[in-house]
């Protein structure tokens, strides 16, 4: 097992973790050596993994997370960081939207805009600040928020989610900012367009084609190409490194809104 990462021995927390982007993660830092609490609602579902990544020589464990039972963002912190006597990682990959609902200023919902900021912005600031005590005291500790491309490049619609994920990034660099004394690291990683199962059913063809015009790299990210940036944040890759925001994809928007017309970029792979 590669060791260059430090996390033997280490303890981490990914919420929302029995699928896509959550899952990936919790299987790259288990396989790089960290105990990974999977943090999640069903654990019939979580021990799936669980038994994945002790099949590959990693340790993970469950502990329980409803984003509609306000208690378990604090007992999911809580019951691993006890346990083991140590909590070094928190990934927070819980994320909520409501794409028949988040729309743009006009046609969307107000009541679901609150709704969607309410449950993504709590799944970021409850966990870290139930998190930063017990980092505090044993004198270090990562927190990588899970962010989105979004949060930076304006959309036609999902203003809800959007706005959220920009206030996460801002979250992200304030609890750097107050925490770094404590050698307390809290990092974000935007994702542009993950080939997740969810995304793959709720998106058209046309549409991924269309959308990947504007990727340079010409293809969709997947989850591991989240959790490698993940790992980044969590291991001692990148002990000097603290309120940064990392977009993992692709390169979308990075140049000219025209980018697409100018190259005749089409997309490689779906």
């Amino acid at each position: 097992m590669d060791t260059i990462f430090g996390l033997q021995g280490k303890v981490a927390v990914v919420s929302a973790s029995t699928m896509g982007i959550g899952k990936a993660c919790a299987i790259e830092l288990a396989k790089q050596g960290a105990l990974v609490y999977l943090a999640a609602r069903n654990q019939e579902k979580a021990q799936s993994v669980i038994e994945e990544i002790e099949k590959a020589g990693g340790k993970a464990k469950y502990t329980y997370f409803d984003a509609d039972v306000s208690d378990s963002f604090v007992s999911m912190i809580n019951e691993p960081a006890l346990n083991e006597g140590r909590l070094d990682i928190l990934v927070n990959n819980y994320g909520h939207t409501d794409v028949l609902h988040d729309k743009d200023l006009l046609n969307g919902d107000t009541d679901k805009f609150f709704e969607i900021i309410q449950y993504d912005l709590r799944s970021v600031y409850v966990p870290s600040k139930a998190a930063v005590p017990y980092m505090m005291e044993q004198g270090a500790g990562s927190i990588v928020n899970i962010s989105s491309i979004g949060s930076v490049v304006p959309d036609l619609s999902r203003i809800a989610y959007t706005t959220a994920k920009a206030a996460i990034n801002s979250l992200t660099r304030n609890i750097a900012e107050q925490y770094g004394q404590y050698h307390i690291r809290c990092n974000a990683v935007l994702p542009g367009m993950i080939a997740t199962e969810a995304l793959m059913k709720n998106m058209s063809d046309s549409f991924i084609e269309s959308f990947l015009r504007h990727v340079p790299l010409g293809r969709m990210g997947t989850p591991d190409d989240v959790a490698k940036a993940v790992l980044y944040f969590a291991s001692d890759l990148s002990t000097y490194v603290t309120g940064t925001l990392l977009e993992t994809a692709g390169g979308y928007a990075l140049g000219t809104p025209q980018y697409a017309d100018f190259t005749g970029n089409t997309s490689q792979s779906k």
